[in-house]
């Protein structure tokens, strides 16, 4: 049965992340810099693992593995795609707008930088998108509910390391997961795994891009790779229709 009002498990998301953050941007002021430092590095770590898992084995889609040559191509299009658009440098300016508009001139780029990487955290897993179609097409909010609960732990150690920008990711959590709860309430949920399973194969990947940036090791340019997730059911499908041998 569909839902009257689909999107509940999103609000529930974005309240979990709101009062994470404001948990630990409170509790941050107290805690010295190395807690803070470690706080960041554990969530890079379990990012990183996470991604590594996500993109060999996507969980909850039922089909195992993901073509990982139509990943790659997928990421290798959608990287040169967002690098022509350079929409790592429309995210970062947009970053350090609202980083200036709300902090004036003392504004240092925590802001920013939490602005930008809990929005990409939080947006681009396997729950993101399998908990909104679930939400919008049966009104299951399970799998929201298990993100709601992950993401307002990451939020709280996020908000107690880098400040204030993670209560801004809130939006962008409503934004896209209430786009795709909408789109999966309007579609009746017609979901082929195959092509879920490719585009969580590119999110997997994406993910492990984010740990390693919040590792310290190398910041990679991860917003010029979101196109990926769109070309990589998109690939899938032209390489079933032609049955190419890859």
């Amino acid at each position: 049965m569909r839902p009257l009002i689909p999107g509940l498990g999103t609000l529930l998301n974005t309240a979990t992340v709101l009062t994470g953050g404001s948990v630990g941007i409170a509790a941050g002021e107290r805690l010295p810099a190395r807690v803070r430092t470690g706080l960041v590095s554990t969530l890079g770590l379990f990012t990183l693992v996470y991604g590594v898992r996500t993109a060999v084995t996507p969980a909850f889609t039922g089909v195992g593995a993901p073509d990982l040559a139509v990943v790659l191509l997928a990421l290798l299009a959608g990287t040169a795609l967002g690098s022509a658009l350079d929409l790592d440098g429309l995210l970062q300016r947009f970053g350090r707008s609202v980083e200036h508009r709300i902090g004036g001139e003392g504004a240092d780029g925590r802001m920013a930088r939490a602005l930008v990487t809990t929005s990409l955290l939080f947006c681009v897993g396997p729950l993101t998108i399998l908990g909104s179609f679930e939400d919008g097409a049966r009104g299951d909010i399970l799998l929201l509910g298990i993100k709601s609960a992950l993401d307002g732990v990451a939020a709280m150690a996020f908000g107690a390391s880098l400040g204030a920008g993670v209560l801004l990711s809130a939006a962008t959590v409503l934004l896209v997961q209430g786009s795709l709860t909408a789109a999966a309430y309007v579609s009746r949920g017609v979901l082929d795994p195959v092509l879920t399973t490719a585009a969580l194969g590119a999110g997997g990947v994406l993910l492990v891009a984010i740990g390693i940036g919040l590792l310290g090791l190398r910041r990679l340019r991860v917003p010029d790779m979101l196109p990926a997730l769109v070309l990589a059911p998109v690939f899938e499908l032209a390489v079933r229709a032609l049955n190419l041998p890859i």
